[in-house]
Formats: structure tokens, C-alpha cells, sequence
């Protein structure tokens, strides 16, 4: 049994990919998730309430269990209370508030394993990306105010730790199949196609997905994915936030997806439903825009009478959560900041003891 710690104040692919590298290390995986007291006093207020992320986090496929309002210290006794073997953390430093290893306690136990960090995502990346797009949208005035901030978004000085930057996430064949099920439809499975951009993949999604899979008794899931251009097309301003590779992966990652078409077709038209042999077509609440030719995009579903409209009750939009982020945009520079301060000071002292193994005279460092 594997137990990685986990605060998540916002749930991304990159996360998943932890917890699938998790669940690879052992057979059973109990993810404790930090409220929201928790997460605010060591890193600041999170974007997503408590509730949200236990749902969100539930909602991974590669999870067995998850620890409400785990302890931000994993210790010996949080290990045994729920019989783990041992405990997963990605391969980046965590800090306390008085800047000891948070993790100190299990590796002196040889209970500690580490996962590699998802190369090109982080939360404080992805921020970044959104305070572009507000950026973007604005006159020069404001334009210069919201430079200062998206440089501080790991583009900042020189001497940025290496732990915060902002950097290219690079899909290749080999992640796919890991993120993928693999499973094809069986005899008897009800196949159900949703199609839309699944930006940001966040609770509103995970409801609707959810409500969906419900839909059937045996049902296997197909989310078609709209190429960049095409979200970009009905979406306007700098949407989408992720791109097609980074959108499949945080879509497989879902526990109630069992297939994803990469750049699905705007309208859903008969070959599409032919060939996956789709007995129902899903959509939520948002508003259907018609196709270039100003066609219903689900004019062919709904002649064929397969086409059902579901409301999740969540209206959160990935619009609502971009709001979010940025009404908390000056909380989270002043994290990340101090963040970047406690990495480059963990930096310095390695560096420190370094040269005073080796018996050399410490180097000036410019300040």
C-alpha cells in the first residue's frame, strides 16, 4: 500500500501522472489530501475548497482510496494508521513553514519512494499562462501591470530555482499509452460520446462526466477533443489555457473515460457515430455555438434521437476558474515568491555544504 501526500490546490495532469507513477510502485493507493486550513497556513489559500479537491482527486483512476484532511507532516503514524508500506513524493523539495524536510521523518525509515515531476506543467505554470491571457485583453495601462505579475510566474530574475519554472510539456506516444485504458468496448456496453474542449480539466468536469457515466448501466465513455484552433474558434480570447496533448491526458486520467478522440470533429456527424457505434450523445449546459456553416453541431444525433442533454447541477465553467485564479492572483504571487526564496535558500546552503566537503573557500555569490 502506497500513500503519496498530496495539498493539490488545483488538480492537473500532472498530478495524475504522479499518482499513476504511485500506484506502479505498489498495489493499493490511499492519497490523503490537506484541507483547506492546511494547504493556506504552508503555501496560501487554495483556488479549489476542500470538497473539490476530495471529488476531484477521487476522480483519478489510478486512486483506491483517499485520507480527508491528512496531516501536512507525513509521519511514521499516519503510515501505519492506514497500513502503508510506504509513502510517494514527487522529486521537488517540500519545506515546512520553519523550512525542514517535510518528509525527514519516513526517509530516515526507508518509507519514503519518489516519483519523477511531470516535465512541463505546473500549477504556478499554469497560472502564468492565465495572467497572459488577462494580459492580453487589456489596455497598455494595465497591460504593464499585469507584466510585472506574469513575470514573477517563473520568468522572473536570473536566479529562479529550478523548481518553479515555466516550461514546454512535450507529449510523446509512450505517455499516451500509459494515461490510456487500453479497453475496447464490450458486448452489452452502452457507448456514449461527449465532445467539447475540457480546458483545465476541473470539478465542473468531473460532475458532468460523472452524471454521464451514470447514464448507462455498463457504459464506455468517449470524449471527443476539439483541436486548439477549433476551441479557440467558439472560445475567443487566448482559450484554450492547455493544448490538445496536455487536454488527453488530463481527460484519460478520468476514471469515467474510457476513450479520447485527439481532434474530434466540431459537428458529430454520421461517421463519427458509425464508426464507434455511439448509442447516445451527451452534452451539458454550455451553449452549443453552431459549426462553421451555421449547422447544429448535434443535428444528426438528435435526427437519429440519440442525443440527450444532462445537467450535472455544477455550473462551473473553466472561465469561473480562471476568475478564480486571478482574483487570487496577488495571494499566489506573494506565495510563489516566498516559495522561490525557500528554494533558492535550500540551493545556496547544498551549495554551502558542497564546497565545505570538498574544503574550499565558499565563492561570492552576487545578491
Amino acid at each position: 500500500t502506497t500513500e503519496p501526500q498530496l495539498f493539490y490546490d488545483m488538480v492537473h495532469y500532472g498530478h495524475s501522472n504522479q499518482l499513476r507513477q504511485a500506484k506502479a510502485m505498489g498495489d493499493y493507493l490511499i492519497v490523503g489530501v490537506h484541507t483547506d486550513a492546511e494547504i493556506s497556513k504552508h503555501k496560501g489559500p487554495p483556488v479549489f475548497t476542500q470538497e473539490e479537491r476530495y471529488k476531484m482527486v477521487r476522480a483519478i483512476k489510478w486512486v483506491d482510496e483517499i485520507v480527508e484532511g491528512a496531516p501536512y507532516v507525513t509521519t511514521l503514524e499516519t503510515l501505519d494508521k492506514y497500513n502503508c508500506d510506504f509513502c510517494v513524493h514527487g522529486d521537488d523539495i517540500t519545506l515546512t513553514v520553519d523550512g525542514k524536510d517535510t518528509y525527514e521523518e519516513v526517509k530516515r525509515a526507508g518509507r519514503y519512494r519518489e516519483c519523477k515531476r511531470t516535465q512541463g506543467v505546473s500549477t504556478t505554470d499554469l497560472v502564468g499562462r492565465m495572467l497572459l491571457m488577462t494580459k492580453a485583453h487589456h489596455s497598455n495601462i494595465v497591460s504593464l501591470h499585469y507584466q510585472q505579475h506574469t513575470d514573477n510566474f517563473g520568468k522572473g530574475p536570473k536566479g529562479h530555482s529550478p523548481w518553479t519554472g515555466v516550461s514546454q510539456f512535450l507529449q510523446t506516444s509512450q505517455k499516451i499509452i500509459q494515461f490510456a485504458s487500453g479497453k475496447e468496448p464490450q458486448p452489452g456496453d452502452t457507448i456514449i460520446y461527449v465532445a467539447g474542449a475540457f480546458d483545465l480539466f476541473h470539478i465542473g468536469h468531473v460532475d458532468f462526466l460523472e452524471m454521464v457515466y451514470k447514464q448507462a448501466e455498463r457504459p464506455y465513455v468517449i470524449v471527443g477533443l476539439h483541436f486548439d484552433q477549433e476551441v479557440n474558434r467558439y472560445k475567443g480570447k487566448n482559450y484554450p489555457i492547455m493544448n490538445i496533448h496536455e487536454r488527453t491526458l488530463s481527460v484519460l486520467a478520468c476514471r469515467y473515460v474510457s476513450e479520447v478522440v485527439i481532434g474530434a470533429p466540431y459537428a458529430v456527424g454520421k461517421d463519427l457515430l458509425d464508426h464507434f457505434k455511439v448509442d447516445l450523445v451527451c452534452h451539458g449546459k454550455t451553449e452549443v455555438l453552431p459549426d462553421k456553416d451555421g449547422v447544429d453541431p448535434y443535428a444528426e444525433p438528435k435526427k437519429r434521437g440519440i442525443f440527450r442533454a444532462i445537467d450535472s447541477g455544477n455550473n462551473l465553467t473553466t472561465d469561473d476558474i480562471v476568475q478564480r485564479i486571478i482574483e487570487n492572483r496577488l495571494q499566489f504571487e506573494a506565495r510563489n515568491q516566498k516559495k522561490e526564496a525557500k528554494e533558492m535558500a535550500v540551493i545556496e546552503a547544498m551549495k554551502k555544504r558542497e564546497q565545505k566537503e570538498q574544503g574550499e573557500a565558499p565563492a561570492q555569490t552576487a545578491h
